[in-house]
């Protein structure tokens, strides 16, 4: 017998589990009803592809039992892969710290959502010491002859030792606390298990006492029988017709698939025949997974071949921007022993993969023009990884190019490209874009003064993947998409500029460009401004501020390196009064604060914030 110690995630695991979760206890069952499911699948994978298991006894199985009468236990009973000693160790007596500080943060006080977490992240079986004072876990790994048990209160070590068991499996007893004796109940257990685990395709078998009246009137006795009764469907869902399914019954597998206690917002079932035979069931969770701008987001596809479980961690099956989707792809034609190096190159997959996302983006088309409401709450939720299907799935463009949606300086709400088209002006032949990191700045951004003047729409994109993503585009039905943050916004805007007016301005040019050097790339005269004195943009061929500003975080430059363009107005009050100050001193000060108003408004605050100050106080104070 050897005695552990929990590691420092795992006690601080438990005591969140059982304190904070404590009114929603139920959820234990289903969690060990779960990893029980997980373990047959193993085994039965290993006995159709592995010829060490080929002989092995395999009667897939969950049984549960109960005591309520004297030791006020219950059991949970499998006949899966089985643990050995490693493996307790490893699965019940540590977590990685990462986890445990994910599942934390994004606890919510609320306890119904933060229940939903624990299926989540893993750490289901944690759950049961919110109803034991005690647990033990027996288990025999399959293929092995040693079998050991695990034993712990949940309070800060647990012992592992050898003992006898005849099958591989794993038996988990629970030792229940006064409050927890609830669930030595058949009526509790049969509740339970039929609301979270009706659709785990093996078998669950509940054992409970019958009472029986034998005999006529007063000589009528009591007899007890043990019983034993099925409490699941026991089948694959997502085979079954669609006919024969309600809402409801996709609502429930959705659940007990992601342990997501909310509704799915949209789900897709379908039977493929032909050249390729499969079935797939996708959903679409109502909000976005906790993961799902996390690097190693864990992927929410089940691959089965012929309803064997396969895995559930391979990226392949969906594509980046899909990551979101939840649900199940059951191939008939994969040999079972298909390992993940020959998925990622498999022409079945992908061409399953390929079906899938056009058929999802086809049923997503369907909800915007029948102008469904769940379109918007979808959108509100996936609309980052969908505008990144843009840059990623080139042979799907025209069909995302029809989903994403933007903000627009004319309408309320989201608006698509193709409703843009259809107001635009009979002479406009551009799309007109503005991109930035506040709605509410891009709005009042001085780049829009001509286009609010004139009566242009531009549509807002102050989404950062936007900067990426919109000029690869280019093009939308033949129709250049612009961005007003550069200098050649305006050319087919303003056909002629003011030549003259431009030359009177070039000797004020010359001398702000004199005091700001190479801070900037060129200052001009603007056509563009109506109000403001100054604003920045970047030329043609150079990166934006948002886009050095994305270039950063991504730590391949700085945006220290940004030299924009300024522009000036030359009908601005400050701009005509500039001209004419002789204080060599008060003229840098006014040049360095055009061009840092100009970069704060779009977003880049001074490099030099003490300098700034200093030139503010000292115009402030000559001011009064």
């Amino acid at each position: 017998m050897a005695i552990h110690t929990f590691k420092a995630e795992v006690s601080q695991l438990l005591h969140l589990i059982i304190h904070s979760l404590y009114s929603h206890r139920e959820i234990f069952l289903r969690e060990l009803i779960s990893n029980a499911s997980d373990a047959l699948d193993k085994l039965k994978y290993l006995t159709l592809t592995d010829s060490r298991f080929k002989d092995l006894p395999f009667e897939p199985r969950i049984d549960v039992l109960f005591d309520e009468k004297k030791s006020k236990t219950l059991t949970v009973f499998d006949t899966g892969i089985g643990m050995n000693e490693e493996d307790l160790i490893q699965n019940l007596g540590m977590i990685a710290s990462s986890g445990t500080r994910n599942f934390v943060e994004k606890m919510t006080g609320d306890v119904r959502k933060d229940t939903n977490l624990i299926g989540q992240f893993g750490v289901g079986f944690y759950s049961v010491f919110m109803v034991s004072e005690k647990v033990e876990v027996i288990s025999l790994k399959a293929g092995e002859d040693k079998a050991f048990k695990w034993i712990s209160d949940g309070k800060g070590d647990f012992e592992v030792k050898d003992v006898d068991r005849d099958s591989n499996g794993t038996t988990v007893i629970c030792y229940l606390t006064e409050d927890g004796k609830e669930y030595a109940n058949r009526w509790q257990i049969e509740s339970v298990a039929k609301k979270y685990s009706n659709h785990i395709p093996f078998p669950i078998y509940l054992h409970f006492e019958e009472k029986h009246l034998d005999g006529e009137g007063e000589k009528k006795k009591e007899r007890r029988e043990q019983t034993v009764e099925q409490i699941n469907a026991a089948s694959a869902f997502w085979k079954r017709p669609k006919s024969e399914l309600s809402e409801e019954d996709y609502t429930e597998f959705y659940k007990t698939l992601t342990h997501d206690q909310e509704p799915p917002l949209y789900y897709l079932h379908t039977h493929a025949e032909g050249a390729l035979e499969y079935s797939t069931l996708f959903y679409i969770p109502r909000k976005a997974p906790p993961d799902m701008f996390q690097v190693d987001y864990q992927s929410g596809v089940k691959l089965y071949v012929k309803r064997v479980f396969i895995t559930d961690d391979d990226r392949e099956l969906m594509p980046t921007y899909m990551r979101f989707i939840r649900g199940i792809i059951d191939s008939e034609d994969l040999p079972l022993n298909v390992s993940r190096e020959v998925l990622q190159k498999n022409r079945i997959i992908e061409n399953i993969r390929n079906s899938s996302v056009k058929k999802i983006l086809g049923e997503l088309a369907d909800l915007t023009e029948k102008g469904d409401e769940k379109y918007e709450q979808f959108y509100e939720q996936y609309r980052i990884p969908l505008k990144e299907g843009l840059y990623q799935d080139f042979s799907n463009r025209d069909k995302l190019m029809k989903l994403v949606r933007f903000k627009s300086t004319t309408v309320e709400g989201y608006t698509s490209f193709a409703e843009y088209l259809d107001r635009k002006q009979d002479d406009q032949n551009v799309i007109y874009y503005i991109t930035g990191t506040n709605e509410d700045n891009v709005r009042r951004s001085p780049l829009l003064e001509v286009y609010r003047e004139k009566g242009i729409e531009v549509l807002i994109m102050d989404d950062e993947i936007d900067e990426i993503v919109v000029p690869a585009i280019g093009l939308y039905k033949g129709t250049e998409l612009r961005s007003v943050n550069r200098s050649d916004a305006t050319e087919d805007i303003i056909k002629e500029g003011n030549d003259e007016r431009n030359e009177q301005v070039q000797p004020l040019l010359m001398r702000i460009k004199e005091v700001l050097g190479e801070r900037v790339k060129d200052v001009r005269m603007s056509e563009r401004l109506t109000d403001s004195p100054s604003c920045i943009v970047a030329d043609g061929s150079d990166p934006t501020i948002q886009m050095q500003h994305l270039m950063k975080l991504m730590g391949q430059e700085s945006e220290e390196n940004f030299r924009p363009i300024l522009e000036i107005n030359p009908g601005h009050l400050i701009i005509k009064k500039m001209d004419s100050v002789e204080d060599s001193e008060l003229f840098e000060d006014i040049a360095w604060l055009l061009l840092e108003q100009a970069m704060f408004i779009e977003g880049a605050p001074p490099k030099d914030i003490t300098a700034f100050t200093r030139r503010l106080n000292s115009i402030m104070a000559k001011a009064l």
